[in-house]
């Protein structure tokens, strides 16, 4: 299935940009990527300028596409949240809504229950302005609002004709 890319505008960058700025001092996560669905990154708190966050985008967008298989096959109709452990490090990932998904990278220095509890409220806050961001793409694209929308037939055939 063909999914069309999100397309964010200023105010809703800077609104993303809020809520993981905020989620990152909440949690005490080490740092937050919001990525599509499709694996493009969207949106990183500071920390995560040292990772490969291209690669770690596209293996989370992999991973939640892969799970939601294996929900389906289970008979469920999706995984929203996905737990990964490791020694020094935890990746919780969350999927936002049909467009986004969030990943919090943390540590021993947080706990899981405290970042699945304020990814949910943040995952909320996301879908918000994804989907204040849709209503205004969807309103800036309407036919009204084209370059040629008060152009008629007539001005159209004498811009051509000699």
């Amino acid at each position: 299935m063909f999914e069309s890319p999100f397309a964010m505008r200023e105010k809703a960058f800077a609104a993303i940009q809020v809520i993981i700025d905020e989620l990152v001092v909440e949690t005490g996560a080490r740092g937050i990527l919001v990525i599509d669905r499709v694996g493009q990154l969207l949106s990183r708190t500071e920390k995560m300028e040292e990772f490969d966050t291209t690669s770690l985008a596209s293996l989370a967008a992999g991973c939640v596409a892969a799970t939601g298989g294996l929900a389906r096959l289970l008979g469920e109709k999706d995984f929203p949240s996905h737990f990964h452990q490791g020694e020094s490090g935890s990746l919780y990932i969350n999927r936002v809504d049909e467009r986004g998904i969030l990943i919090v990278f943390f540590d021993r220095d947080s706990s899981l229950g405290l970042v699945r509890l304020r990814a949910r409220k943040g995952s909320a806050a996301l879908a918000h302005v994804f989907k204040e961001s849709q209503k205004e793409n969807e309103a800036k694209s309407s036919p009204e609002h084209s370059a040629f929308a008060n152009i008629t037939d007539e001005e159209i055939d004498n811009l051509f004709s000699d």
